[in-house]
């Protein structure tokens, strides 16, 4: 079995930290980022649809309630 050379030389922990974290700015600048009004917007629509959600399995725990725990109770 023949070794293999290692393809480069080996960094130490802490410039592989710092080397990732120059790598996360560079990426964090390139980021668009919403405006405030498109941050309203989309945190209006967020919250409307959470709510819409609530009530969708709200009234779907209540219709498996009534059919499934009263509907099988009155069989017995």
């Amino acid at each position: 079995m023949a070794t293999e050379a290692i393809a480069g030389p080996t960094k130490g922990a802490a410039a592989r930290v710092l080397d990732f974290l120059r790598d996360v700015r560079g990426e964090v600048r390139k980021v668009t980022w919403p405006t405030w009004d498109e941050l309203k917007k989309a945190t209006g629509v967020i919250i409307v649809f959470v709510i819409a959600l609530g009530i969708l399995i709200g009234a779907m725990d209540w219709i498996f309630q009534a059919t499934l725990v009263k509907g099988v109770a009155r069989l017995f």
